[in-house]
């Protein structure tokens, strides 16, 4: 009677065990999911945030040439100004004096 008493202990106490690993392993299992989980949403967020920071580029690019277009024009009006202003006509003076 006494071997059938230890061999159930011992079968309760391997279940008991059994079952604390198989916790285990799901409590793991757990945290692997929720970390898998977490770099996910970071990678998205990322994604969301190289998407953002492409079409500001995007937009910097267009206005900068924009700019660049009307600094050209308004280089070239300063330019006429100054060449029909007798104020900035160059005199040759000194050639004339000698």
């Amino acid at each position: 009677h006494r071997s059938g008493l230890q061999s159930s202990k011992a079968e309760r106490a391997r279940s008991t065990m059994m079952n604390a690993d198989m916790d285990a392993v799901e409590a793991e299992n757990q945290v692997e999911l929720e970390e898998k989980t977490r770099l996910i949403n970071q990678v998205l967020e990322l994604q969301h945030t190289l998407e953002d920071l492409s079409a500001r580029v995007d937009a910097v690019k267009e206005e900068n040439l924009k700019l660049k277009s009307e600094n050209q024009v308004l280089g070239q009006y300063i330019e006429n100004l100054m060449s029909a202003s007798s104020v900035f006509q160059t005199t040759d003076t000194k050639s004339k004096r000698k």
